[in-house]
């Protein structure tokens, strides 16, 4: 598994962990004193109860927001957020405080607390239509959002001094900074109520930006921007009826307060999303369950209003009932919408990781519909990327045919996840997956890709047995071909025109025998001599192809023969073989290899003389091909005859190696396990060669034979794997 790098926050904005405490330490405060003075004060449910649950809700979601951000970020959005959550804390404690204190006359009463319910909420919740919207992105800020936040901050801070120097009326209790002024009251009604007026305008303006940078922004820029757009639209409407005061009659009062809660199912999980870029995911426990908890508040207080104001329409008569009544189908219902929203938001968050018996389910299906078994990997990589999120994903495998395949989704991608794909305690490939662009790939995710680690793997090995046999059977073909052209250029070029010269010698025969039977006779000795010649050469093709003495003696004595083949070339074979038994496929194809390698040491290497060395022993079959030539250049492509010897090796499944040996030349090392000489034996029951033929030149001890080449034991080899 790769690091994932860790990269400074953009813009230069640093952590701030203490500032984060003491946010969330406030908030927590302001929550505990206020639950005391409500539970104190006993005050029965209704509108002002609505939005004492705003401010409450504004504190414990804003202030835990805000710490999470300020821990990691010290973004301008994560300060409003602050002072939303410190401010809507106040505001309802204020308002609590004041209903006690109608139970409790003796209470103190500061002016700076019992006014905190008018002014204490207004910057942070103005700000979070007016402003925040406009900040949640990375950079500078357009024209137009400089423009954009100017007014907020302006409208913002206008209605916080009205509130603030408010003079005080009958009914109405003075701010906290009373202004004591000759009609300052008048200037803040009228005042107060334009501003107001230009809060949903600008929110709805603030919303309209936010869609068109999700429509129009790059792909890693959109993320949570719809959440945004549509929690500031509720915000937005939520105030216009404090703007225009003629709009009560057409909706209900309990309207403000439900669409400021709904927005709370909306504006967290979109500022973490876009403000932190997904670079929380050490939290995500905490962020899920924050999630729930904001959408079951939301659910819970919009089923809890609908249903008391429809039964109080329908039994006016009994007040107690609808609320009783409510109050029970709620806690009814509780568990099983909570059990809904939790797997709605895991959903949301992690996708099918969620339910990693569906992602397993989805590869299945994208394995079994795949008809080639060449596309199999990219289904499954596809699946992958579309079942988890991911920005995209790899599934590389190493081997003789390597082979790669993606899938991805559109845009740009974050930092790799790369997992080792094994099979049978060998590596054999990579699952790379990489998270969208700005974000991490988190716990959930990843340990849905650790558990279908092996089911990649059997699909990676499936498509590459595949690959590989299609490629094997292609160089197969190939290789057929290959030898029918030899066999064809050395019948056309050598036997043919032989042959039609002793017709042609035989037919001068015919015309001298009455003339001169002595040169006739001569004649046909020479004829004789040429058929003979042919006929040697006919039977060399044969012993080419597979000599009868492999079939009828075994591989020792085969070889041997080889070598005596070469004596009169100049080429001096030494081979050091006794007889062993083995199944008939391996001698063919160990035989065939010799004879491909002996016949390169004769055609390139320059060399005098060759080594061929066959031994067995618990770990296997092992032969070596040594000559002291003029070697293999590197970087020298192999031709049909390298590949025609790995070929034979790997069907019997071997390896051949052709390295450089340690003195100069070229070293061909063929290795058979013991596995599989046992499968061929016992699981076929093939009959083996060499069993019990020994040739008769070197039954007892092994020896060496070919005109005079001494025994020598073969050097350290350097393997390189034979390249097609």
């Amino acid at each position: 598994m790769s690091a994932e790098p860790t990269t400074a926050p953009p813009g230069g904005d640093r952590r701030h962990p203490v500032a984060a405490r003491l946010v969330a330490a406030g908030c927590a405060l302001l929550l505990t004193g206020t639950a005391v003075c409500w539970v104190l004060a006993r005050r029965p449910w209704g509108l002002s109860q609505l939005f004492f649950l705003v401010d409450f809700t504004d504190c414990a979601v804003y202030g835990t927001v805000a710490w999470l951000v300020l821990l990691r970020r010290g973004h301008p959005v994560a300060w409003l957020l602050a002072a939303t959550g410190v401010g809507g804390g106040l505001s309802a404690l204020s308002a609590q405080y004041v209903d006690l204190l109608a139970v409790r006359p003796g209470l103190p009463a500061p002016v700076l607390l019992t006014s905190a319910r008018d002014w204490a909420w207004v910057p942070g919740m103005l700000a979070l239509i007016t402003v925040v919207p406009w900040l949640v992105r990375e950079g500078r800020l357009p024209v137009p959002a400089r423009v954009a936040v100017a007014a907020g901050a302006l409208v913002t801070a206008g209605i916080e001094l009205f509130h603030l120097t408010w003079p005080g009326r009958p009914g109405r209790p003075s701010g906290a900074l009373p202004l004591g002024v000759p009609g300052w009251a008048d200037v803040v009604d009228t005042g107060d109520l334009l501003l107001f007026r230009a809060v949903p305008l600008l929110g709805l303006v603030a919303a309209a930006g936010l869609v068109h940078r999700w429509r129009t922004g790059p792909p890693a820029e959109r993320v949570g921007l719809g959440w945004l757009a549509v929690g500031t639209g509720l915000l937005a409407v939520s105030f216009a009826p404090l703007g225009f005061p003629g709009w009560a009659g057409y909706v209900p009062d309990w309207l403000a307060p439900t669409a400021m809660l709904a927005s709370q199912a909306f504006f967290p999980a979109a500022v973490l999303a876009v403000v932190l870029r997904q670079r929380l995911w050490g939290i995500e426990i905490a962020v899920r369950r924050t999630l729930v908890w904001f959408l079951l508040t939301f659910l819970l207080v919009t089923a809890y209003v609908v249903g008391v104001s429809v039964l109080d329409a329908l039994l006016p008569a009994s007040p107690a009932v609808p609320g009783v009544l409510v109050t029970a189908l709620v806690a009814v219902g509780m568990q099983p919408v909570r059990a809904r929203v939790q797997r709605g938001v895991d959903r949301l968050i992690h996708g099918e990781a969620v339910e990693p018996l569906g992602v397993v389910r989805g590869v299945g299906h994208r394995i079994s519909a795949s008809a080639d078994p060449a596309d199999v990997l990219t289904g499954v990589a596809q699946s992958l990327t579309d079942l988890l999120r991911l920005g995209a994903c790899a599934i590389e495998v190493d081997g003789p045919e390597p082979y790669a395949a993606h899938g991805s989704s559109p845009g740009p991608v974050g930092a790799p996840l790369v997992l080792p794909l094994r099979r049978g305690g060998t590596e054999i490939g990579r699952l790379v997956a990489w998270a969208r662009a700005g974000e991490r790939l988190d716990g959930r995710t990843r340990s849905a890709l650790v558990d279908l680690v092996p089911v990649v793997a059997s699909a990676a090995s499936l498509a590459a047995t595949s690959r590989a046999l299609a490629a094997s059977r292609a160089r197969l073909a190939e290789a057929r071909e290959e030898e029918r052209r030899k066999l064809r250029r050395d019948l056309h070029d050598g036997l043919g025109p032989a042959l039609a010269g002793v017709a042609l010698g035989l037919q001068a025969t015919r015309n001298l025998l009455t003339v001169d039977p002595e040169a006739a006779g001569r004649l046909l000795d020479r004829l004789r001599d040429e058929v003979d010649q042919r006929v040697e050469h006919v039977r060399d093709l044969a012993r080419g192809l597979l000599p009868p003495v492999l079939g009828e003696r075994g591989l020792a004595p085969a070889l041997h023969e080889l070598a005596q083949r070469y004596e009169g070339s100049g080429l001096a074979v030494g081979v050091l073989a006794a007889p062993l038994p083995l199944p008939e496929p391996v001698a063919t194809a160990i035989y065939g290899i010799v004879s491909e390698a002996v016949r390169n040491v004769h055609r390139h290497s320059g060399a005098a003389s060759c080594r061929v060395r066959v031994d067995r022993d618990d770990a296997g079959l092992t032969v070596r091909v040594e000559d002291e030539g003029r070697g293999v250049a590197p970087g020298t492509p192999g031709g049909i005859g390298m590949r025609s010897m790995r070929e034979r090796a790997e069907g019997v499944g071997g390896v051949c190696v052709v390295s450089p040996g340690e003195g100069g030349g070229t070293s061909v090392l063929v290795r058979v396990p013991a596995a599989r000489l046992s499968a061929y034996e016992s699981d076929r029951a093939l009959p083996t060669v060499d069993a019990a033929r020994p040739d008769p030149a070197i039954s007892g001890e092994q020896a060496w034979s070919a005109a005079g080449v001494e025994a020598a034991g073969p050097g350290p080899v350097r393997p390189a794997v034979v390249g097609p």
